[in-house]
């Protein structure tokens, strides 16, 4: 294993920089790709089979090129959808991105929980799949917000996003029936953590959770016996259309010091 061989990190925008985060405080020296398919945003409004079709062809020309010692799909929507595709189609570890529905079962005392996604995500069977397995004895309430996904890609932009907003996007999930009785919220989307203070603010006394953490842990741990740099360098960001101009200045913050366009 070359220990210059990166970290390739996939989403269809800046979502997966919540994954980003935590992975590189735990290994903090790692060499980091990201890619943003801004080309194909937003993957919540396309079709399963458009999913399933772009997601892998477009990974296996991204490690083709640079080689990567593992993937990432920082992206509920296109791990819901086209992780299995994907697998199949490269010679490398895969890591996907699950809706903490299991972690959210155990906090809740009401037993009934949020899910806030995509559209694409909120709809799958996998979800279903999860909450038979990890939270039978719960109330699964679901809401797909598009809203959402963009007030996150405005934030990171630069631009002000006002709580309400945040709130109006949300708040159909707290009225539906049972709503009401939400005590803990899984943010199935990678782009709603970067809203966390919005969401606070807008619903006090919910504990939202995402699976951030522990894809950072995991990926450490599929990693561990494996040669790193010295020292830390910046991430490269690649995005596959031309990006928001005020949106590069916020990246540093992440570790991304070049920015390319495919």
């Amino acid at each position: 294993m070359d220990a210059n061989s990166p970290l390739l990190f996939f989403d269809s925008g800046v979502g997966g920089l919540s994954v980003l985060e935590p992975t590189r405080a735990l290994l903090p020296n790692a060499p980091i790709v990201y890619v943003a398919d801004n080309a194909g945003y937003p993957y919540g409004k396309r079709s399963e089979a458009e999913i399933a079709s772009r997601v892998p062809a477009l990974l296996g020309r991204l490690v083709e090129r640079f080689r990567p010692r593992l993937a990432v799909i920082a992206c509920n929507t296109a791990s819901t959808i086209a992780l299995d595709h994907v697998r199949s189609a490269l010679d490398l570890p895969v890591v996907g991105t699950v809706p903490a529905i299991k972690p959210a079962a155990e906090l809740s005392k009401t037993r009934v929980i949020g899910v806030l996604g995509t559209e694409a995500t909120v709809r799958q069977p996998y979800v279903d799949n999860l909450a038979a397995e990890f939270a039978s004895d719960c109330a699964i309430i679901r809401h797909g917000s598009p809203e959402l996904v963009d007030l996150a890609e405005a934030k990171l932009a630069g631009e002000d996003v006002a709580v309400e907003a945040v709130r109006a996007a949300v708040l159909p999930m707290f009225d539906a029936p049972g709503g009401d009785r939400i005590d803990v919220g899984v943010l199935a989307c990678t782009h709603f953590p970067l809203l966390r203070q919005e969401l606070g603010q807008a619903f006090p006394g919910i504990q939202w959770i995402d699976g951030g953490p522990g894809i950072a842990r995991r990926i450490a741990w599929l990693t561990r016996e494996q040669p790193w740099p010295m020292r830390s360098s910046d991430g490269l960001m690649i995005f596959t259309a031309e990006p928001r101009s005020p949106m590069l200045g916020a990246l540093a913050h992440y570790g991304v010091g070049e920015v390319r366009t495919l």
